[in-house]
């Protein structure tokens, strides 16, 4: 995981497709109300046909781990980017997935002076449209052989991948694994990646799926509350084993998943804790130390293989596992209708609220439970904004608060809203307005998906 550091913008290159453009509740994307393009879902639904997934063998895991760590110690105890340790460690999990029937793609990029490599790593089959991605950063920092951070979720990812080869999967979405180099100097690995993915092959990432630091040893059990489908599957596993868990904030942004969120895509993760101190409160509901870092080895020569918590790494590794396989062998559901408004709308700086407009007819009843309003505002300071949902009545659903905090550019979302008490006939408006003085943007479009 990176340095903490104020923001992280990552600005939106032109217009994506439109179905990259939505993080949908339940990895739907929006179609246009005319087109009958396949659904992005990643949840299990009703009447879908999922898979159970396998248990991942924390023996495997951690032998991984030891191959990490002896990587690192032959290597001047270092798997950074622009050391050789860190080309081992490509080399290593390359290897492996070859031999296990992946196609894999070592991608190269320079940052500091040094060639970055990227690996990923593709399994055959499944819907070339609806493409599904679990990742990690496979670096650590200069200063050890950063085995919880990372090598504790490029392990967890890895052997999940081989548990798809063991079980000759046959996932109804594609599946593609990623290793990145040079996150610990600002996701530059993971920002290439997806900053040269052409905007069609952008659009067909259905969802990512991130771990970073999967086995601390002072654990906690923190979900991405990111995409909300991929956090209902984390948490639905976490309640199946007894074992609560809190929405992550500690590393929100500072890991890879920021590289896909900030393109528009849906995304999810897992986490135990880096540098902050362990709460009394969350002592007593997940044992450990109170008073003490979830890692207090983090970036620090102390990452080794004795840095574990076996329990923790066995976990995350399962529940990245049962996510696979629950959001990559779920069939699709027919997509909802879906009522776009594409005309711009600038918003004042520091001004009056600005709505825009579109006109539902021919629906009966209400709107459902689960409306999905997909928004795509450009403005150079998201935080800024505060966005509202206003139904036909007037009734204001909110979207989205400024906050002082969050400086990235662009709100590219969707929204689930329960506007079941409203009827679904009628003229919605997306109301928006910024708060704050010296950055502008306009509503580029935006979409209702009954």
């Amino acid at each position: 995981m990176t340095h903490p550091r104020s923001s992280l913008p990552v600005s939106t290159s032109g217009r994506l497709a439109a179905a990259a453009l939505v993080t949908v509740a339940g990895l739907l994307a929006a179609a246009p109300a005319s087109s009958a393009a396949p659904d992005r879902t990643g949840a299990a639904t009703a009447g879908a046909r999922v898979l159970a997934a396998p248990d991942i063998p924390i023996g495997n895991v951690k032998a991984h781990l030891t191959q990490f760590q002896s990587i690192a110690t032959a290597n001047g105890g270092s798997r950074a980017h622009g050391r050789t340790g860190y080309k081992a460690s490509v080399d290593y999990v390359k290897a492996r997935l070859d031999a296990a029937g992946f196609t894999t793609t070592v991608q190269e990029f320079t940052t500091s002076g040094s060639t970055g490599y990227n690996l990923v790593a593709d399994w055959p089959g499944g819907d070339p449209n609806q493409v599904l991605m679990a990742g990690a950063h496979l670096d650590s920092v200069s200063s050890g052989a950063g085995i919880n951070d990372n090598g504790s979720g490029s392990a967890a990812v890895l052997e999940t991948a081989l548990a798809v080869s063991r079980a000759q999967l046959r996932p109804a979405r594609h599946l593609r694994f990623a290793w990145w180099g040079a996150e610990e100097l600002g996701l530059v690995g993971s920002k290439h990646y997806v900053n040269n993915l052409p905007a069609a092959d952008r659009a067909r990432v259905s969802g990512y799926i991130n771990l970073d630091m999967a086995g601390s040893p002072n654990p906690g059990y923190f979900v991405y509350d990111d995409d909300p489908a991929i956090e209902k599957v984390f948490k639905d596993w976490y309640a199946g084993i007894g074992v609560p868990t809190e929405i992550e904030t500690e590393g929100d942004g500072r890991s890879d998943h920021a590289s896909f969120k900030n393109a528009g895509i849906p995304v999810g993760g897992l986490f135990t804790g880096a540098g902050r101190t362990k709460t009394a409160a969350q002592a007593a509901k997940w044992g450990g130390t109170s008073g003490q870092a979830f890692d207090r080895c983090y970036h620090s020569s102390c990452d080794t293989t004795a840095n574990i918590n076996d329990t923790a790494l066995d976990r995350n590794s399962d529940a990245l596992a049962h996510a696979i396989w629950t959001l990559g062998t779920a069939e699709p559901v027919p997509p909802g209708e879906s009522y776009e408004n594409a005309a711009d709308v600038a918003v004042p700086d520091n001004g009056a609220a600005v709505t825009s407009a579109l006109t539902v007819s021919g629906r009966t009843g209400n709107a459902p439970a689960a409306l999905r309003a997909g928004v795509d505002i450009k403005h150079t300071w998201r935080g800024d904004l505060v966005v509202d949902l206003l139904a036909p009545d007037g009734t204001a659903y909110r979207l989205k608060d400024s906050s002082s905090s969050d400086s990235a550019d662009n709100v590219v979302a969707t929204y689930t809203v329960d506007a079941s008490a409203e009827p679904a006939n009628g003229t919605w408006r997306l109301r928006v307005q910024d708060v704050a003085a010296q950055d502008t943007g306009y509503v580029d479009s935006w979409k209702l998906t009954f």
